[in-house]
């Protein structure tokens, strides 16, 4: 599985939307949008889990697609330091 990180999401975009930009390039094991943890309110970017070559043709599609305004970030996800 590769775990691909989505920058720049609009504040309001809910889990299921985000999974709809992916679900055109395959099966998608997980879906989060990343939310503050005292307000509830999304921080912008969130995660998605396909398996590679799904992934690499998504990240491809998706990396600058417009949504709701604005230009999604879309690539490999990297383990924090």
């Amino acid at each position: 599985m590769t775990r691909i990180y989505v920058g720049n999401l609009p504040f309001e975009m809910s889990d299921e939307e985000l999974r709809e930009f992916f679900v055109p390039y395959g099966e998608i094991t997980t879906c989060d949008v990343v939310a503050d943890r005292d307000t509830g309110r999304s921080r912008g970017f969130g995660f998605v889990e396909m398996n590679g070559a799904d992934a690499a043709r998504a990240i491809e599609a998706l990396d600058g697609q417009d949504a709701g305004g604005r230009a999604l970030r879309v690539n490999e996800a990297h383990e924090r330091r």
